[in-house]
């Protein structure tokens, strides 16, 4: 991790006193250059008339709360949702495909009963994905970002934050292969059960590969003062379930063991 830089530092780059101070109240530390002009960016192109901390506390990232589940692409009505049953052999293809091939592990890397959380928006869109194309051969529009760059840096500053503090123990972006696919790279060599939000489609859910979407993993001890500091930052986040001993549950229904979906350990 780079240097955190104290107010003297800050100052002779042109950052005021006020500016300071609500920047170690945000992340809770003294911020490295990095994370400082992040904060510094946003507030410049979004909220420069009010202060720094009142902006942020005051701004919803990604999209409002009462808005991060949404219908997406009116076409998808036409594409049959598979069951859970099916989306075990959906899994299994896009993992065995080269590109998404998870490498073998030999060493645990979290305990069993970890609780997983996605935080950013859950949607239901999925129609640029490799799900869609390798399965439903759909040849999708690029999909457009629920948020920006900028509020991907924001959610990695935030966790960062968080881990640094000793409330989470890692994070992870989603990335392709969707949810399931980015789940399984994080937590293996251990298995997960988790459940799917009744108001999103399943396939959508754990392979949809929209951006702005990051996994985090901790203790149920930090559970609480987890909750607390996405509140505060205004970030949305799911529960999704806990991690196994090597086991893979969606919906209750067994997926397999974790090594079904691993490439074979080199030599």
């Amino acid at each position: 991790m780079k240097a955190e830089i104290d107010f003297e530092q800050a100052e002779s780059l042109g950052i005021s006193r006020q500016a300071f101070d609500e920047v170690l109240d945000i992340i809770g530390r003294q911020p490295t250059i990095d994370e400082l002009s992040t904060l510094l960016a946003m507030w410049e192109s979004n909220g420069k008339q009010q202060s720094l901390y009142g902006w942020l506390r005051g701004q919803h990232h990604i999209v409002h709360r009462d808005e991060y589940l949404y219908s997406g692409n009116a076409d998808h009505k036409a594409i049959r949702e598979p069951k859970v049953k099916e989306c075990q052999s959906i899994a299994e293809e896009l993992c065995h495909n080269s590109s998404f091939l998870i490498p073998h592990f030999t060493l645990p890397s979290f305990p069993t009963g970890m609780l997983l959380y996605m935080v950013g928006n859950v949607s239901s869109e999925f129609a640029d994905s490799e799900y869609a194309r390798r399965c439903l051969h759909l040849v999708g529009e690029p999909m457009a970002a629920a948020g920006s760059e900028e509020d991907c840096q924001y959610i990695e500053l935030i966790l960062g934050s968080l881990q640094s503090a000793a409330m989470l123990e890692a994070s992870h972006r989603v990335g392709e292969g969707g949810l399931y696919c980015s789940l399984l790279q994080f937590a293996a060599p251990r298995g997960f059960d988790i459940l799917v939000p009744r108001e999103v489609r399943l396939d959508a859910f754990l392979f949809g590969e929209e951006p702005g979407r990051y996994l985090a993993i901790l203790p149920e001890s930090q559970d609480d003062a987890f909750l607390l500091k996405l509140t505060e930052a205004q970030l949305n986040c799911c529960f999704l379930g806990r991690t196994t001993q090597d086991r893979i549950l969606v919906d209750g229904f067994d997926f397999g063991p974790v090594k079904r979906y691993l490439a074979p350990p080199r030599h």
